[in-house]
């Protein structure tokens, strides 16, 4: 090889001892898994105004001088990285071969097509020669002096682009935290929000119908209206598929199938199994798992299927109303007949002393983790604070829970959180409860939280990683929802009626960004409510949904309908049953669980139940068909269900609520009765 590594102005000088071997790789690297490729090709970037597709810190890149041209050859990219207090600089290799299509897309959102000019660089005339002989610039590049008789990869790749190829998938990249940039997340964006993806162009853009936002309310509003024959627009800022998809429920459980394998694993001396030797837990390969099937179940939520399965208009960018009638996305104007809020939420971040310098991780960030925190924190023992902590214990981390009130999912019946508690702290949890974390001081690369409990006594944790898990915040603002006469508060969201209409008839609101059901199946249901209402003069009302849920920890927490605590001061029945009284879960070595149905005093009608037990989230749909179809107990009780299943225990309530029909005196007619026919 020829030359000196030197970087592009402003740069300083980086010294070549110990960065390439004898065949001009490099041989230091960060992570590995943020690699570039830049065969024989000059590329600039820009560097993102906020957080990095690296994390909270400005990203730069720069070219390294001239390696050997030939088509095969590897030219080196510096990451130069400017903490809050230090300077690191780091070299990656670049990929090669046949990855080379993925990179360049994957590269190409950052892509500037007219670089600085030489004399303002610190460059090799050598090293500038190799851009003309690029084969993946296309002869329109104002970066080379020569055409080009290779073309680039179809649709992918348009450096002829002024700016940023796509300046919008920049800002996706550096707010989402997405990475790495492999070829199941490059797979993933390819669907969600393709490269270079431009918008419809539109004659008049009048609308039936037009949804902001694309989680699971916006998408099942935009996709119904359109089955109906409805002409609509979608308009989503970053990713389409939204929290469910990208960064909720399925990432999400995806990693907690592969924590249950490591519970069996784990507990497998229960069964008398034994396991000789190590368990090694692949946590790279877990989180590559999860991005591989994250990215086969995209194309469900993808432009093309919006697009050519339901001929609806998709706009990426962020939204805002200019009137009571209109919207405007990438100065484009938006007429519609009726408009659907569907802007989700984001995580809520506490106000804590040095918890944004440690760079917290959130339900976005933690799935892109390819390291294992050899110890983790959780602020927060909600829903979200409780499966992680349990996936993460059961990978091999040591996991803390921090959480202000006297005991964890606090939302939940006390017996049900007694069970999961008890069952993570069998798996390695470790709770700090009636505490508040005071502070976060950076000592070096640890992150130490400083906790107080009740008395106000402090003590220290020290962790790699934290994860804030304290609840979601809607997303109501910088969408000029007052100029559209939409009311809203920004802790508690849009405001709506019982038909999900807000203060604007002609718009209406779904999801978490105007509800405190925060569920991705409550936003599909709402969706549904909001298509009869809005296009069909409808009058369905949310109040009427019977809606269930679930904690996914091990075991699950389900419930339907009310709470016993809801119904203080009317007479309610409460039917009861432990799993350790329960055949199938005695076999199966699950008896920490149990069913409560709550009955309407005098009736049959189920008001309400909770289940927990290993398949809970699975049993509530029962509960929940008999609630909805009003069938109440007696109903359940004359529906045969297999033997031996832990369903059945379902059944055994609704027996349960049977004997109680058999009164003292109905039961004193009925032994006389069949004491005279012996």
């Amino acid at each position: 090889m020829s030359g000196t590594l030197k970087l592009a102005e402003p740069w300083e000088e980086v010294e070549k001892a110990g960065w390439l071997n004898k065949k001009g790789q490099v041989v230091k690297s960060w992570k590995k898994r943020w690699c570039v490729l830049a065969s024989g090709s000059l590329f600039y970037f820009k560097s993102p105004s906020s957080r990095s597709p690296l994390g909270s810190i400005p990203l730069y890149l720069s070219l390294l001088s001239s390696l050997p041209s030939s088509s095969d050859s590897t030219l080196a990219f510096v990451f130069h990285i400017k903490p809050l207090k230090a300077s690191r600089t780091y070299v990656l290799q670049a990929e090669s071969g046949k990855d080379r299509h993925d990179w360049i897309s994957a590269i190409s959102p950052f892509l500037i097509s007219s670089p600085p000019s030489p004399s303002s660089s610190s460059l090799s005339s050598s090293s500038l020669s190799l851009v003309s002989s690029s084969p993946l610039l296309s002869s329109s590049s104002s970066s080379s002096s020569s055409s080009s008789s290779a073309a680039a990869p179809e649709g992918r790749f348009q450096p002829e682009i002024k700016g940023f190829a796509d300046e919008g998938m920049a800002d996706v990249l550096a707010q989402l935290d997405l990475s790495p940039l492999d070829e199941h997340n490059l797979k993933l964006l390819d669907n969600v929000h393709p490269p270079n993806y431009v918008d419809p162009e539109e004659s008049d853009g009048h609308y039936n119908m037009v949804v902001i936002g694309a989680g699971a309310g916006g998408l099942v509003t935009a996709c119904g209206s359109a089955g109906v024959g409805a002409r609509v627009a979608i308009i989503e800022k970053h990713l389409l598929g939204g929290d469910c998809l990208n960064y909720g429920c399925v990432p999400s459980k995806a990693l907690l199938s592969c924590a249950r394998t490591a519970s069996a694993i784990k507990h497998s001396q229960d069964f008398f199994i034994k396991v000789n030797g190590e368990v090694e837990i692949d946590f790279a390969g877990i989180m590559e798992r999860m991005r591989k099937l994250r990215a086969e179940i995209s194309p469900n939520d993808s432009v093309k299927r919006l697009e050519e399965e339901y001929g609806i208009h998709v706009f990426f960018g962020a939204a805002k109303f200019t009137g009571p009638n209109t919207i405007m996305v990438n100065d484009k104007t938006l007429k519609f007949r009726k408009a659907c809020i569907a802007s989700g939420g984001r995580p809520a971040v506490p106000n804590i002393p040095g918890l944004l310098e440690a760079n917290p991780l959130t339900n976005i960030s933690v799935f892109n983790l390819t390291e294992l925190p050899k110890r983790l924190v959780v602020i927060g023992s909600g829903a979200i604070g409780c499966e992680l902590s349990q996936a993460f214990a059961l990978f091999g981390s040591e996991v803390h829970i921090i959480e202000r009130g006297e005991r964890i999912l606090n939302r939940e019946e006390e017996e049900a959180a007694e069970i999961v508690s008890e069952s993570l702290a069998r798996d390695g949890v470790l709770f700090h409860l009636k505490s508040r974390c005071v502070r976060v001081e950076m000592r070096g690369s640890e992150k130490v939280l400083i906790i107080a409990d009740e008395n106000d006594k402090e003590t220290e944790i020290v962790a790699d990683q934290i994860l804030v898990a304290v609840g979601r915040k809607p997303n109501v603002t910088k969408m000029g929802l007052k100029v559209a006469g939409v009311d809203y508060d920004q802790r508690k969201g849009v405001f709506v009626n019982d038909m999900l209409q807000t203060s604007n008839k002609n718009v209406f609101a779904v999801g978490d960004c105007c509800s405190k059901y925060k569920f991705t199946h409550v936003a599909d249901f709402m969706a549904r409510i909001v298509i009869r209402n809005a296009l069909f003069f409808g009058k369905a009302r949310f109040t009427s949904l019977v809606l269930p849920w679930c904690t996914y920890t091990k075991p699950e927490v389900a419930h339907v309908g009310l709470y016993e605590s809801d119904l203080k001061g009317t007479k309610c029945s409460v039917f009861q049953k432990h799993f350790k009284d329960l055949d199938r879960a005695i076999l199966d070595g699950e008896t920490n669980g149990y069913i409560k149905m709550i009955v309407k005093e005098g009736t049959d009608q189920i008001l309400g139940c909770t289940i927990v037990a290993s398949n809970a989230g699975d049993m509530i749909s029962e509960v929940t068909l008999a609630m909805t179809n009003h069938i109440g107990m007696a109903g359940i009780s004359v529906t045969i269900h297999p033997y031996p299943t832990q369903a059945d225990v379902i059944r055994h309530t609704a027996d349960m609520y049977n004997r109680t029909r058999l009164t003292p005196v109905v039961r004193s007619l009925f032994r006389k009765l069949m004491a005279a026919r012996r």
